[in-house]
């Protein structure tokens, strides 16, 4: 390679592999909001990443996953040798495919846990022998190439499920289920549905079973959780959408703009339009 590229391995812009090998610490080309699933694996590199208003320093070997709509942005930044995976929900689907890789609520669409795991020298080996194949594959025109390029990229993701449940086990407990069930209906209808209450039914247990639940698990409030969510919406709404406050309550559900707007100010410190200005 130069001392200085990007190559990039496209099928049908729905999926892409981008391998990045700089001589000296560079800087990669992001997209501030995400509009698709991306997979960065930092081989060889250091820098400080803000995902969701969140900072996260690293240094070498660290894989981030990013679902569509997140925020990312990048404070500092030297990248030796990177890779990018990126793909359309049309060609490969978390949801349908959660039982076979069981990486939704693990790697994506989990706003509430780290984005990103290292993965050993014996996982290292194993990611590099998956992305060595799909490239051999991307060079090629083959019968059944959808099919060969999304069963390499499940098995990259299996991995990186394995990875993460070493380095972070998960507790497999009746309150683990219910936080994660409760975690993916409020991202499913955080718009709509804004009461512990709302969520309690459709799990078909009472609210202060939800609160108990959260409580030993050491998580915050099941109300603090939902609330936590909508502003994290309204964040990005307002960052990356050109709406007006209003629009913005509405969207979230809100039938009183000043009240969105007391919710806000209350939790964050600033008014929205404060917010955006910063930003």
């Amino acid at each position: 390679m130069a001392v200085q590229e990007i190559v990039k391995y496209t099928f049908k812009e729905s999926f892409s592999l981008s391998i990045v090998d700089f001589e000296k610490g560079c800087i990669m080309p992001h997209e501030k909001q995400q509009n698709a699933y991306t997979i960065y694996w930092i081989e060889k590199g250091k820098g400080v990443y803000n995902i969701d208003f969140e900072q996260h320093a690293f240094s070498d070997n660290v894989l981030f996953f990013l679902s569509p709509g997140q925020v990312f942005t990048v404070d500092s930044e030297q990248i030796s040798t990177a890779y990018k995976l990126t793909f359309q929900k049309d060609f490969y689907c978390i949801q349908t495919h959660d039982k076979e890789v069981a990486c939704n609520g693990v790697l994506f669409n989990n706003i509430y846990e780290t984005p990103f795991i290292t993965p050993c020298e014996k996982d290292v080996v194993k990611l590099n022998f998956i992305l060595e194949q799909l490239i051999e594959e991307f060079q090629q025109s083959e019968t059944a190439q959808y099919d060969m390029l999304q069963s390499y990229l499940k098995q990259f993701m299996i991995c990186a499920v394995r990875v993460k449940k070493e380095k972070y086990p998960t507790r497999e407990d009746i309150e683990t289920r219910l936080f994660k069930d409760f975690s993916l209906l409020v991202e499913q209808n955080f718009k709509t549905l804004h009461t512990v209450t709302s969520y309690a039914d459709r799990l078909g247990i009472s609210p202060k079973s939800v609160a108990k639940h959260f409580q030993k698990l050491g998580a915050v409030k099941p109300s603090s959780f939902i609330k936590n969510r909508i502003l994290l919406e309204a964040k990005r709404l307002l960052i990356y959408s050109d709406k007006s406050v209003k629009e913005i309550a509405f969207e979230l559900g809100f039938n009183d703009p000043a009240y969105f707007t007391r919710l806000f100010t209350k939790a964050t410190l600033k008014s929205p339009l404060q917010f955006k200005k910063q930003y």
